[in-house]
């Protein structure tokens, strides 16, 4: 494992005047001593900066704190970046992390990694099990994060994380570091680091951001002052140093420390006392120091030490002898000769880390050196490095490295080298570093047969960074000749995918429809069709859904017919998951839905397939929650998001899981829940550039959380903070985005704007045929928004409504909307209406649709004067609400009963989701077919008791009473003390 050089530690006289940085060195160790012994600390915030120009002291400051937190018995992590290394990923995260683990063995390893080892393995340069995981950009930071937090917690002392020159560190290191920095406050952690804050990369703006936005500002360092310069001089030549000659040595050095010990060491080898006649002297050997006077010092070493010293210029610091031996072509004994006059020249110095490697003295010296070097030769060096590097062991990404700096060739050994390197990094969690690598190997350029399969990993590449690049490189892949089907097939979905995530559906479905039409291979046809549906579906300007609907219908139907279900393949199975969601939209009768769901799950259904996508998983999990079959839904949405976790997919995959598995939780009436799910989905989608459609889902499921809970504020903040409401993206979400926005609305008493709204919503979905009010419930919200100005219209709009339930039978959907009915009807006539929706919901698992019939049941009834009826829904209203987390229904509950004379009376049962032994029983017996007569008479129960058990059993559950017998196979039985 490479250890990063560190330039040996120097004297205290290096730290000359730099009295202000030493003191905020020892504060922020005292801060970090007082946090990990328990004591309160305000003012630990666990970063410190030093910036600077070169020379400046930044190396010797980071020395210094070494030193000291060493003494004071923390454990000291150290890393830097190094010029000659900035294209090689997570370079000065493996330089923190490695030492640590160099000190295991392999099962000590693997124990203390875990369950991130397949994640993050090749990201730390360790050799990972399975070489085709690709985990994702932040899969791979939180997998970092984790290691970091552990080697920092599970040590008795703190820890102090020292980076040096980060304004040479490799991209994706410095954009961990930014996003885990803020930890540190909460950490027994102090991260010092150390920059040229004029040269960091573009790339850098979070780690800039973040230090100039931190507690501490940066402590920028500057340079000596004349006296400080002259105490430096006078300690080499001797204390009768002249004033004048001393002065002179500031205007030379500019104050530069490097530059004033580099002199002053030399004019006292030299032998000068500091007098004016020797200020020429003094001159010349200033100019020595770097420059071209440092060259000309060079060259006056021999043509071996000068042709060594370029290749471990080119190889970086710190470099193996030998390996700079091989490339300079010298022999053995000319390195060790070599490395001794470079020692004594002050131009070499031997590394503190194993193995002998030498580094620069200062990295000053390694950049003019490097910059020195003839071009020609340069590149020779770079291609002999690739090649010893390879030769050595040391793997495709170190010496891919160098064949960056190659002119192409056409060589294929270095197309080869370049790809391996590539998929290495995309392995590390770095396609950034990927795309620069495989344009390399474009340009090299590749044998034209390999050209499409290069052109599809470039794609790779790039889908997460630029998919409009992606689709660049895809369509010229398709242009060439002679591509194997199976990698055609994969182009072309991976095409579609790039076009979808750039809200290019249209486009999406025209390319998957094309290439069905033009392929001979069944398969591959299948699959082609499964994606152009995909995509049609999923367009909101989709021009003739019903013609694309029966066309599905219709192949769906063949595929079922054909053979036994357990011989269905991926494709056809992909085509019924397709057929389930389709018939859903359309509001089909719910067992056509379920069926070919069922249908499609056989086999199993990844989440984490890259050519295949996840959008048909998700829906067929969904179709059960609308289905009144929750449950089933969570249980499938448990299973894909742990499986993206696994394979370290913790971006968009896994927010747009979270948000709808809080979405779940949410129709089940777990209100609080819902709302911790979905903001998790939201932080998650928020730290994934391009992860747009996740906010999406995210953000409307949040505002339908805070309205269900009473927070119409909350919900209104998040909507204007992310804009929502406005323009809507051409991919169709769920819940609908207009739907959810026209909630607020009428949340908020803005009617007219919400009718407005959800009559476009009504004329889009009745263009489609998408007439599900469980899906969409646009009839029923337009109904409340117009039942005071157009009371006959808002009834007509509810019964449309409830006669769509019916004919798609989810009970939930049937008693939302009777619940609607009845309170848009009102009088006397809406009485029976809201029993009737408090029956239908009982036999659903929506415990908050539920508690909503009931309280405006209990309100209905009190106000014709039946109170004893009005305080038993009252009061069961009021203990949903309660147990959803639904605080203004609460609140209504409670001033209904207050209106009414009645007294709230404290919750009867303990929020739990666990059954009762009454319940199992009561659960059993119906699964088993017994009328609730029979149960009744078994419990000891009046019926409306064994009603309401069973009501409890269906929330708890997750199930209606068809998939009852079912999900209690699988449901834990209660304790028996």
């Amino acid at each position: 494992m490479a250890h990063g050089s560190r330039q040996p530690s120097t004297s205290s006289r290096q730290l000359l005047e730099r009295t202000q940085e030493l003191d905020a060195l020892d504060a922020a160790l005292s801060d970090l001593r007082a946090v990990a012994h328990g004591s309160p600390c305000t003012r630990h915030n666990g970063l410190l900066a030093f910036t600077g120009p070169a020379g400046l002291g930044k190396t010797a400051l980071m020395t210094e704190a070494r030193a000291r937190a060493t003494a004071a018995g923390f454990r000291v992590l150290s890393g830097r970046g190094g010029e000659a290394d900035q294209e090689l990923a997570f370079h000065v995260v493996r330089q923190l992390v490695q030492p640590a683990l160099a000190t295991m063995d392999e099962a000590e390893r693997e124990a203390f990694l875990g369950s991130w080892h397949a994640i993050i393995a090749a990201t730390l340069g360790l050799e990972a099990a399975n070489t085709s995981h690709v985990p994702d950009p932040t899969g791979v930071r939180d997998g970092l994060d984790w290691v970091m937090t552990r080697l920092t917690v599970t040590k008795k002392a703190p820890v102090v994380l020292l980076l040096d020159d980060l304004h040479w560190a490799d991209i994706e290191s410095l954009g961990w570091l930014a996003s885990f920095a803020p930890r540190a406050a909460d950490l027994p952690l102090l991260i010092v680091v150390a920059y040229r804050p004029d040269e960091l990369p573009h790339e850098a703006t979070a780690f800039r951001a973040l230090v100039d936005g931190h507690g501490s500002r940066p402590h920028p360092l500057a340079p000596l002052t004349a006296a400080g310069v002259a105490r430096i001089v006078r300690e080499q030549v001797g204390t009768r140093a002249e004033d004048e000659f001393c002065a002179e040595c500031h205007t030379v050095t500019g104050g530069n420390p490097f530059e004033t010990v580099e002199l002053a060491i030399r004019m006292g080898q030299r032998g000068l006392r500091g007098s004016q006649d020797e200020l020429p002297t003094m001159r010349a050997l200033a100019l020595a120091v770097k420059g071209p006077g440092l060259i000309e010092r060079l060259r006056r070493l021999g043509t071996n030490t000068v042709r060594f010293t370029y290749a471990g210029a080119v190889l970086g610091a710190p470099f193996s002898p030998d390996l700079a031996a091989t490339i300079a072509a010298i022999g053995r004994e000319a390195a060790a000769e070599a490395t001794e006059k470079l020692r004594a020249a002050r131009i070499l110095a031997d590394t503190d880390g194993p193995g002998g490697d030498l580094g620069f003295v200062h990295p000053l010296i390694a950049t003019t050196i490097y910059q020195s070097i003839p071009s020609g030769l340069r590149v020779g060096m770079h291609n002999a490095a690739a090649e010893a590097l390879r030769a050595a062991g040391f793997g495709p990404t170190a010496s891919a490295r160098h064949l960056l700096e190659v002119p192409c060739d056409g060589k294929p050994e270095a197309v080869d080298c370049l790809r391996e390197a590539a998929r290495e990094s995309l392995r590390a969690g770095s396609p950034e570093a990927a795309r620069r690598l495989l344009t390399r190997a474009l340009q090299e350029p590749c044998l034209p047969e390999e050209r499409a399969a290069l052109l599809h990993e470039l794609a790779g590449s790039t889908f997460l960074i630029e998919p409009t690049a992606t689709v660049e490189h895809l369509r010229a892949a398709l242009t060439e000749p002679g591509i194997d089907p199976e990698l055609r097939a994969s182009i072309v979905y991976r095409l579609t995918q790039a076009l979808a995530h750039t809200d290019r559906l249209a486009e999406a479905a025209q390319v998957a429809a094309e290439e069905a039409r033009l392929t001979s291979n069944a398969r591959v046809r299948l699959r082609m069709q499964a994606d152009h549906f995909v995509w049609s579906m999923n367009r909101t300007d989709e021009p003739d859904s019903s013609a694309r609907s029966r066309t599905l219908t219709r192949l769906a139907a063949r595929l079922a017919d054909r053979g036994r279900p357990a011989d269905r393949g991926l494709e056809e199975r992909c085509i019924l998951g397709l057929r389930s969601w389709d018939a859903l939209l359309r509001g089909e009768p719910r067992r056509t839905v379920l069926e070919h769901a069922e249908d499609a799950l056989r086999g199993g259904m990844s989440w984490t397939d890259e050519n295949r996508g996840f959008e048909v998983p998700v829906s067929v999990a969904l179709a059960y929650m609308y289905c009144d079959r929750p449950r089933r839904a969570e249980e499938l949405f448990t299973k894909g998001m742990a499986e993206c976790e696994t394979k370290g997919w913790r971006g968009s995959h896994l927010a747009v899981g979270q948000a709808l598995f809080a979405y779940i939780r949410h129709r089940r009436g777990c209100l609080a829940e819902a709302e911790h799910w979905v903001r998790e989905g939201l932080r998650t989608a928020q730290r994934v550039e391009g992860a747009v459609p996740a906010q999406w889902f995210a953000v409307g499921i949040l505002i339908q959380t805070l309205l269900a809970r009473g927070r119409t504020r909350d919900a209104r903040r998040i909507a204007d903070r992310h804009d929502y409401g406005g323009d809507i993206p051409n991919a169709v979400i769920y819940p609908d985005p207009r739907t959810v926005y026209a909630e607020l609305l009428l949340a908020e008493g803005r009617l007219a704007e919400a009718e407005c709204l959800l009559t476009e919503v009504g004329n889009w979905l009745d263009g489609r045929d998408w007439r599900n009010p469980a899906w969409c419930p646009w009839q029923l919200r337009l109904a409340s928004a117009v039942a005071r100005s157009a009371p006959d219209r808002a009834v007509r709009h509810a019964q449309e409504a409830l006669e769509r339930a019916r004919d798609f039978g989810a009970a939930s959907a049937i008693g939302q909307a009777m619940h609607t009915l009845a309170e848009v009807t009102g009088g006397r006539a809406a009485l029976d209406l809201h029993a009737a929706a408090v029956e239908h919901l009982e036999r659903s698992p929506a415990a908050y649709e539920l508690a909503r019939a009931l309280v405006g049941h209990g309100a209905s009834l009190a106000r014709y004067g039946q109170l004893h009826d009005a305080a038993d829904r009252l009061y069961q209203g009021l203990e949903g609400a309660v147990h959803c987390g639904a605080d203004a229904l609460a609140a209504r509950a409670r001033a209904e009963l207050s209106a009414a004379g009645l007294r709230p009376l404290p919750l009867r049962y303990p929020q739990t989701d666990t059954l009762t032994a009454h319940e199992r029983k009561a659960a059993e017996m119906t699964a088993q077919g017994h009328p609730a007569a029979v149960v009744a008479k078994d419990l000891r129960l009046k019926e409306q008791g064994v009603r309401q058990l069973l009501s409890s059993v269906y929330r708890k559950v997750g199930t209606d009473p068809a998939g009852l017998a079912e999900a209690l196979e699988t449901f834990p039985r209660p304790r028996t003390s």
